[in-house]
């Protein structure tokens, strides 16, 4: 495996890990980070040529924050699942993608 994927996938668990604690401590709510998670989210649909980002590309780069929406989806008290949990997951609720047919 690629080892910038290793770190990429270490980096996300890790900010899914810190936004468990803000929760825990009380920081952050989970629908705080859910809105903060949206609006980075919701960025792809407003670069300056949306036209020209594909489905793929999107998925690509929604693909960490919807890893953190699950995350946090988490109850506070419980551990996050492991990354390839929630990679699963993540695909599960992709956009589909155009194949041409």
């Amino acid at each position: 495996m690629n080892a910038a994927n290793l770190q990429f996938e270490g980096l996300l668990m890790a900010i899914a890990s810190i936004n468990l604690v803000l929760v825990r401590k009380g920081v952050l709510s989970p629908q705080e980070i859910d809105v903060a998670l949206r609006k980075a989210e919701a960025s792809v649909a407003v670069t300056e040529r949306p036209d020209d980002i594909s489905p793929s590309n999107r998925n690509a780069f929604c693909f960490p924050i919807r890893l953190l929406q699950l995350a946090n989806q988490c109850q506070p008290e419980a551990d996050i699942p492991s990354y390839s949990e929630l990679a699963q997951m993540v695909g599960q609720m992709e956009e589909p993608r155009d194949n041409g047919v």
